[in-house]
């Protein structure tokens, strides 16, 4: 006998037409999605003239990377990307303790005002985002919260919980009700079962929620520039776009910034794309 075990051949699908239609479709529409990232960062490398002079695909003759330092001084970094990691992370942490205990209780609870709470969270999905800016101002404004860090923290998240709750509720069935009743026979309080019984066991539609609320706060133009005037308080997005006006335009050093903004964004995703993936495919067949 040899000491090494024959590894048992995985049997493999009959390579078809219908799966190379597939590929080669699939293969387009990914040239389609990453053409226009890859002209951003060519572009981000480009100076004034080769930007109108030469073809979008065309490289530049030298890395200009003194644009990044123009969109680095521009752009008060130091100051806005605070600003927009402040509003993000807070926001973010806050929706997911909120939504995920929300969801909880009105997936374990049967009595009508849970279910009429759920159905209250639905319709805030279903009312157009952009239709709320004005009540959303004027109380704003009422409350005296407007310019104010806590204030868009907290536009942020009354405008994210109905969403958020949607999601988080959709995969309350994953939790097995036994741990839950094992927990409260262990005397486990209500708090407890929550935070150490069904929240570690929500870690992939918690990831789902953090990432796809992260993209819309990091990325949010909107809401940050109603909400926000005090130059002290604006985020990246507000600041990219004053690099876009109709008197002058430094589209190199835009490039450049937008690449930048991107960055956080981007490997957030990368981190939690585990999560992200398996959330999805358990809220598609459990949901």
């Amino acid at each position: 006998m040899t000491k090494h075990k024959m590894k048992e051949e995985i049997p493999r699908e009959p390579y078809t037409k219908s799966t190379l239609v597939i590929q080669i479709v699939m293969t387009l529409v990914a040239v389609l999605f990453i053409a226009p990232i890859l002209i951003i960062i060519n572009y981000s490398f480009k100076t004034k003239k080769e930007l109108y002079l030469s073809s979008p695909l065309a490289l530049p003759q030298s890395l200009q990377f003194a644009n990044y330092e123009k969109a680095f001084s521009k752009l008060d970094l130091a100051t806005t990307f605070t600003n927009t990691f402040l509003y993000t992370a807070v926001s973010v942490l806050i929706l997911a303790l909120l939504c995920g205990s929300t969801a909880w209780a009105i997936a374990r609870c049967r009595a009508k005002f849970f279910k009429f709470c759920y159905i209250y969270f639905i319709v805030g999905i279903l009312i157009p985002y952009q239709a709320l800016f004005l009540p959303i101002y004027i109380i704003g404004y009422n409350l005296n919260l407007t310019n104010t860090r806590y204030g868009i923290i907290f536009m942020y998240i009354a405008t994210g919980v109905s969403f958020g709750v949607f999601l988080m509720n959709s995969f309350m069935s994953t939790v097995p009700l036994e741990l839950e009743e094992a927990a409260r026979i262990d005397g486990c309080s209500v708090f407890r079962t929550y935070f150490t019984i069904v929240m570690p066991l929500l870690k992939p539609a918690m990831a789902t929620l953090v990432i796809m609320q992260a993209f819309q706060i990091w990325n949010d133009y909107l809401l940050a520039s109603l909400y926000v005037s005090k130059k002290q308080l604006k985020t990246l997005t507000v600041a990219i776009q004053s690099l876009f006006s109709a008197q002058t335009s430094d589209y190199t050093t835009a490039m450049a910034a937008i690449i930048i903004s991107v960055l956080p964004i981007a490997i957030l995703f990368i981190s939690l794309q585990k999560y992200f993936i398996k959330g999805m495919t358990v809220g598609a067949v459990k949901g």
